[in-house]
């Protein structure tokens, strides 16, 4: 049967496009989806600010009918200027392990990006480093989280027949909690507070928010060398603080100041989001919000999602500051292990931070790149 593809170009078919996955992955443990609401906000350009520089287009691919897969196109002229390279992102890919769906969806992509002048493509990427990205190639037996992908073992094998290649990986550390090095640790933060007048943000939500686009300042600075990172206009800063902010929990989210208390590293942790998005199936209406709202509470794993220190801080001993509010926080709300997201695979100023602690990779997520003859 002839696979059909369908470019999404109605909130109907937008829907449809954010559902499928749930369908694709019914029933199966490890996956976690994105929540529904998030998701429109992404993906519909009257509601992402990212829209105001990139371009996007995506489709659905139907067999008998049935859609049996999706793909995102995405083109972000931020991305050539900071970069030097001509090359369109694919993201939201998804598909039935049936070889003609997959040549597909990545030929649609492929059609877009030569009609736009690209030299080749790479992903799975987001519109910004923030937004999901990587494609899972180790680890299929571990739950995801609300900030990584799942896929099935068959898609690296569908991607690598359409001439795609490794550019980068992250890898995902599960970190388990010890008391074996705790009083080094706070001994740590104590001196290196002193010695670079240095303290933690103390403060009720209201401040933080405040704080919050200075936040997004290190951020930038901190993951500006980073793969595919693209800078942030203010719109964008706006929206992801509304995103990651608006339940967060401040003992969750170390902070570290000068004495002029100026931001100079930070955290986000949040408890996992996992078992309760596996529940609510991404929706928080009518009562998807309960399953979420147990979950921050009550929990015994949690979810690294950012962390930034300045280039002059780097090599100071901040990640040791923020790492004993991380260490009190978790023990304190009987957190045993943590996620710690994707990590560059190069990135070594971030993965230092685990040395303290049993640690183990448990995923690994791929780019893959293809170029045009």
């Amino acid at each position: 049967m002839t696979i059909e593809l369908s470019e999404v170009r109605t909130t109907k078919d937008l829907k449809a496009f954010i559902r499928f996955p749930l369908d694709l992955y019914k029933n199966n443990p490890y996956y976690v989806p994105a929540l529904f609401d998030d998701e429109m906000n992404t993906l519909d350009p009257k509601k992402n600010p990212a829209f105001k520089e990139a371009r996007a287009r995506y489709w659905l691919a139907f067999k008998d009918g049935k859609i049996v897969g999706r793909i995102a196109a995405i083109l972000i002229p931020k991305e050539e200027i900071k970069w030097g390279a001509k090359l369109m992102r694919f993201g939201w890919i998804d598909f039935i392990d049936d070889r003609e769906v997959s040549r597909a969806l990545i030929g649609a992509v492929e059609a877009w990006a030569k009609e736009e002048g690209m030299e080749g493509i790479h992903g799975p990427l987001g519109f910004t480093d923030l937004d999901r990205e990587g494609m899972l190639v180790e680890g299929f037996d571990q739950v995801a989280t609300l900030a990584s992908n799942y896929c099935f073992p068959y898609y690296k094998e569908h991607i690598e027949a359409l001439g795609y290649a490794k550019d980068i990986d992250w890898v995902d550390y599960e970190i388990t909690l010890t008391d074996e090095y705790a009083e080094k640790i706070a001994h740590a933060a104590d001196i290196v507070a002193k010695r670079n007048n240095l303290h933690l943000f103390k403060g009720k939500k209201r401040d933080l928010l405040k704080i919050a686009p200075e936040i997004f300042e290190v951020l930038e600075e901190a993951y500006r060398k980073l793969y595919g990172t693209v800078p942030l206009s203010r719109e964008q800063v706006a929206h992801y603080i509304n995103a990651y902010f608006g339940m967060a929990n401040l003992d969750y989210i170390p902070v570290v100041m000068d004495e002029n208390n100026k931001i100079v590293g930070f955290g986000v942790t949040f408890p996992s989001l996992s078992k309760a998005l596996q529940k609510n199936r991404g929706y928080l209406l009518p009562f998807g919000f309960i399953p979420l709202l147990w979950a921050l509470k009550k929990n015994d794993k949690a979810d690294l999602y950012l962390v930034g220190i300045k280039d002059e801080y780097l090599g100071k001993g901040v990640n040791g500051m923020m790492m004993n509010q991380i260490y009190n926080t978790f023990k304190k709300n009987g957190i045993k292990t943590v996620d710690t997201n994707l990590n560059l695979e190069t990135n070594n100023d971030i993965q230092v931070m685990w040395k303290y602690f049993g640690n183990r990779i448990v995923k690994r997520f791929r780019c893959f790149i293809k170029r045009f003859a």
